[in-house]
C-alpha cells in the first residue's frame, strides 16, 4: 500500500499502477483508519471488525426464511455479511460504506459473519 516507499517511489507508483490497484489501496487504508481489520487476516472463529465497500445485496432463502447476504469488499478482499430473517436493511445497498463485527465463519474458502453488528458509515470513509 505505499508502506517502506519514499516520496517518489509512491509518486512513481501512482503514475504507473492501474485505477482498480489504486482504489483498492484507497479502501485499504480508508478501513484501516476506521479501526477495522484487512478481511484478509480474518481467521474461521475468531471475533472480527472489518469496513469496507458494499458490493452486491441479494435476498436469498435460508432454512425455509428470508436472508439478506450482503458482500463487503475492502480491497484486501470480501466477506459476506448475512442478516438472517431479514429481506431489507435501510441504507444498506450497493456502494454504501459499512463497518461490520461478528463472529468470522469460514466455509468453502468464503468469509461470512452471521448477524453483525453493523454501522454505516460516510460515503468518504471507506470509498475512493
Amino acid at each position: 500500500m505505499g508502506e517502506g516507499r519514499g516520496w517518489l517511489g509512491r509518486r512513481f507508483h501512482r503514475l504507473t499502477a492501474d485505477n482498480q490497484e489504486l482504489e483498492d489501496e484507497d479502501l485499504q487504508r480508508a478501513s484501516v483508519a476506521v479501526g477495522a481489520e484487512p478481511m484478509l487476516a480474518c481467521r474461521d472463529r475468531e471475533e472480527a471488525c472489518v469496513a469496507g465497500s458494499i458490493r452486491s445485496v441479494t435476498v436469498r432463502a435460508r432454512s425455509g426464511g428470508p436472508s439478506l447476504e450482503v458482500d463487503l469488499y475492502d480491497g484486501s478482499g470480501t466477506v459476506t455479511l448475512v442478516f438472517l430473517g431479514r429481506k431489507h436493511i435501510a441504507g444498506i445497498e450497493a456502494g454504501r460504506s459499512v463497518k461490520a463485527s461478528g463472529r468470522v465463519v469460514v466455509r468453502d474458502e468464503r468469509t461470512t459473519i452471521f448477524n453483525p453488528r453493523y454501522e454505516l458509515l460516510p460515503v468518504s470513509s471507506t470509498s475512493a
